[in-house]
């Protein structure tokens, strides 16, 4: 396993879309949906680094050194959520992932101790996110960072036929 004596996390660049796009791919994978990504680098891109306006989405990757030079093999892609019961900002990770040769080598807890630091420096209360129910080492790294399971909320999501039909009324 390869490691870096430099910082291995860090915001992402325009440049890394492709390998952000990349990860996300190797996450489907893992997550058994491989068919399931419709992201692409246009689209990752105008969310990220949009030509006008800000960004809606926001990313740090993790980089270590290999012969080829550095490379991203893992990354953190989050936006912003809002509480109206904290009348503050949040960070939703919607996606972390690290390569699964690179697992173990710390660059997950440098990537969410990174969103961590975001949190405090701009004064949000809360890092939330999702795990899959059956991603036992997942939910074991969570546990071992002090994450702490919201039991008495389940996700609601609309889609496809769903979400048009209430759109239309």
């Amino acid at each position: 396993m390869s490691t870096s004596t430099s910082a291995p996390v860090r915001e992402a660049t325009v440049a890394d879309v492709p390998d952000i796009l990349r990860l996300i791919t190797e996450l489907a994978v893992y997550e058994r949906e491989p068919d399931a990504v419709e992201a692409t680098v246009d689209s990752l891109t105008a969310a990220l680094f949009p030509a006008d306006g800000g960004p809606t989405a926001f990313c740090h990757v993790a980089e270590v050194d290999g012969p080829q030079g550095r490379r991203v093999v893992g990354m953190a892609l989050w936006f912003l959520t809002f509480s109206t019961w904290t009348g503050r900002n949040g960070v939703w990770l919607e996606d972390l992932y690290v390569e699964p040769d690179q697992r173990g080598s710390g660059l997950g807890l440098a990537l969410l101790r990174t969103l961590a630091q975001v949190c405090r420096e701009r004064g949000y209360p809360r890092l939330e996110w999702t795990v899959l129910d059956w991603n036992e080492p997942s939910i074991a790294f969570y546990r071992a960072v002090g994450a702490l399971p919201q039991d008495e909320w389940t996700t609601q999501r609309l889609t496809g036929d769903a979400l048009a039909g209430l759109a239309e009324g």
